[in-house]
């Protein structure tokens, strides 16, 4: 384990004095005197080994806000894996996402806090699953949602995000289309295009315990409450939202809006992380959280980084397959 008895010197407060303002809504002044060490070592650290820092939105602030060189949604972070020239790359998210990122670089090292951080909809789906689904469905290409392995990445035409979902199946020439694994995100999907999907019955863990009538049972306590759904949601959930998108698109709407009083209905962090940019709005926390995000800490972190480990590692002969759908993915352009 980490030793977390890192001196709390005035260098070390003074260096990371600018993080504290942005965390001191979250961390206790007398918390920080243990937090500041860490963060502080493992920034020395990033500079020291070249190394890069992802973290998804879901992370929790001292992450986000502390250690982290990029942030953002699933897309942003495999875009910013695809251009990096950092040696190492520590992916703070879940397995499926350091995977992706080392496919995309796999002359580098990637590194992942806990390799048990994984994901209820990459479990759920195996290779054998989809090539299944193409003897039921023959011809018809497979849209892969990248919260997959990448063995399932590997046997797939092009993956997609919450982000260009809609962009990436308009893009197919084809009137039908497989659709993997999270059959709410396909759902909401289908609403707008013409295009038949075939589902697969898979969900995350967190999105599908959302509920509309917690959606009203918020909106009955705050007045002129603006409702952000993620559409991993159920479709019924996203209904009652005033706007559905992936976590960067709802950044993108609170940047353009100015809403005074949100909920997000997605995982709890991210109202946390977007409310330091935006301390005039007033976020309503209906709180779901992601226990395999939450392995990530900024102990494990700091291991990671002395220690290079754990390594995430790939199947060589699973890397140009995979990999040729992630490109697919990236070469969509944006509406």
């Amino acid at each position: 384990m980490t030793d977390t008895l890192l001196a709390f010197t005035p260098e070390v407060e003074r260096r990371t004095r600018p993080i504290y303002e942005k965390l001191k809504n979250f961390v206790p002044r007398v918390e920080w005197g243990l937090m500041a060490p860490i963060i502080d070592e493992i920034n020395r650290l990033k500079v020291e080994k070249n190394a890069l820092i992802l973290a998804h939105n879901y992370m929790t602030p001292d992450i986000f806000h502390g250690v982290a060189d990029i942030v953002g949604d699933s897309l942003a972070l495999a875009r910013e894996a695809a251009n990096t020239t950092a040696d190492i790359i520590v992916v703070c998210g879940v397995h499926f996402m350091a995977e992706t990122a080392k496919i995309l670089n796999p002359d580098k090292t990637i590194l992942i806090a806990d390799l048990e951080a994984g994901c209820s909809l990459s479990e759920g789906i195996t290779a054998e699953d989809v090539a299944e689904l193409r003897r039921q469905h023959p011809g018809a290409p497979v849209v892969t949602y990248v919260n997959t392995s990448a063995a399932v990445k590997a046997v797939t035409d092009v993956c997609c995000t919450s982000g260009n979902a809609l962009e990436v199946v308009e893009s197919l020439d084809a009137d039908e289309i497989i659709f993997i694994p999270d059959q709410f995100l396909g759902r909401n999907i289908q609403k707008l295009t013409k295009k038949k999907l075939h589902l697969w019955q898979g969900s995350c863990m967190v999105h599908d315990k959302f509920t509309p009538s917690e959606i009203r049972a918020l909106r009955s306590v705050h007045r002129n409450l603006t409702v952000m759904a993620h559409p991993e949601c159920p479709p019924e959930v996203v209904a009652e939202a005033d706007y559905a998108g992936s976590t960067a698109q709802m950044i993108h709407f609170i940047e353009k809006n100015h809403p005074q009083k949100i909920a997000l209905i997605t995982e709890c962090s991210m109202s946390d992380n977007v409310s330091v940019p935006f301390p005039e709005v007033e976020f309503i926390r209906p709180c779901n959280l992601c226990p395999h995000m939450k392995k990530i800490t900024l102990p494990k972190i700091l291991d990671a980084l002395r220690s290079e480990s754990p390594a995430v590692t790939v199947d060589e002969d699973l890397i140009a397959p995979a990999r040729r759908a992630i490109d697919a993915m990236l070469a969509v352009k944006p509406r």
